[in-house]
């Protein structure tokens, strides 16, 4: 008896340890459920898969929406706070006809050997339409290294665009977002510090204030830096006012401070109209969130209000807000794909404004 138990017990033994072996090897070799698992942290899965996306800017174009990304790309210069390492060299459009149909790349409409100004860095557009035409807005450096904005022109949302010969005058550092008013007026925003050298500027003049990404920046206790508006002209190729500085304000009708790093601008200004108000959104950048802030004109002031959406994969955040169909979408970017500050991808999820007119702050990771 003692025998047959010993024999029985190395038999259940080599069992279980082949067992154990099987299942060990299994997890070690099959990547796949691993990804999958992966992707389910997320909120919402990448509109595009076979480039590298980011800044989406998002618009319903002959009841189509069209977006319009920046076009991330491998590159071999190196990292630094100035973002020298996002070294974008061109555009693409892509299309889709409902918020959950397949996405269409309708190619390159752009490059910076298009541009006759431009030397590098074609970081995030926007376009706008007028009349049957479209405009895309860029930003670019120049051959002396400074940022500014130019605009291209076509006649399909699709392209190809034409650069104009030169950049928009009186334009500085980055991230246009143009916005077209219930009473057919057009408004730029624009700017974006460390990288975007927006801190390098005092009443619109270019003041180099020295080599760290940070010089110019004000103080503290200052008030922080805010975006930039300049009214269109007529046919949206040039700025029909002088530049503008916006104030943003907390509850308590203080400006935000320099100091404040959780809700002072930083860059990717986006409005929207709901209800009668103007929505400014914008990315806080260094603490990753896109915060919002509300007026009754469209040269603000704003006062801040929350958040739309806390931080993203990656170190960079950056959005737009479109209605469509009657319902309100954000469109994001973050680093699913690739892990990498420099290579995101974009994705879209449903935006609410809630009964007070508050919206409601999304969450992108699960």
């Amino acid at each position: 008896m003692n025998n047959l138990f010993r024999f029985y017990s190395a038999i259940i033994l080599v069992i279980t340890f082949a067992s154990c072996n099987n299942s060990t090897n299994t997890t070690d070799t099959s990547e796949e459920p691993q990804t999958e698992d992966s992707s389910s942290k997320y909120l919402s899965q990448p509109l595009i898969t076979d480039h590298f996306t980011a800044d989406p800017s998002a618009h319903v174009f002959e009841g189509k929406i069209y977006i319009y990304p920046s076009h991330d790309i491998e590159s071999d210069v190196p990292q630094d706070d100035l973002g020298s390492h996002f070294n974008m060299m061109d555009y693409h459009v892509y299309s889709m006809d409902s918020p959950t149909s397949s996405v269409v790349d309708e190619g390159k409409v752009l490059g910076v050997e298009d541009i006759p100004w431009a030397k590098r860095q074609l970081w995030a557009p926007d376009a706008a339409e007028k009349d049957g035409k479209y405009y895309l807005y860029f930003p670019a450096k120049d051959e002396q290294d400074i940022f500014k904005i130019g605009v291209a022109v076509a006649d399909s949302p699709t392209g190809p665009f034409t650069a104009q010969p030169e950049p928009i005058k009186g334009s500085y550092s980055i991230d246009p977002s143009v916005f077209e008013d219930t009473d057919g007026a057009y408004y730029m925003y624009f700017g974006g510090i460390w990288g975007g050298q927006l801190q390098k500027y005092r009443d619109n003049k270019f003041d180099d204030k020295g080599p760290a990404p940070t010089d110019g920046i004000p103080a503290a206790e200052e008030p922080a830096l805010g975006p930039i508006i300049a009214k269109m002209s007529e046919d949206l190729l040039e700025f029909a006012e002088t530049p503008k500085e916006i104030q943003i304000l907390d509850q308590n009708g203080e400006p935000i401070l320099s100091s404040d790093h959780d809700r002072r601008f930083f860059e990717a200004a986006w409005v929207h109209k709901y209800n009668g108000k103007y929505y400014l959104s914008y990315s806080t950048s260094d603490t990753h969130f896109i915060a919002y802030a509300t007026s009754d004109n469209p040269y603000g002031p704003f006062t801040y209000q929350g958040i739309v959406l806390n931080p993203v994969e990656g170190w960079t955040n950056h959005h737009s807000i479109v209605e469509i169909n009657g319902e309100w979408y954000l469109f994001y970017h973050d680093t699913q794909l690739s892990g990498e500050t420099h290579l995101r991808n974009i994705k879209m999820t449903p935006l609410t404004h809630l009964p007070d007119g508050s919206i409601q702050t999304i969450d992108p990771n699960n």
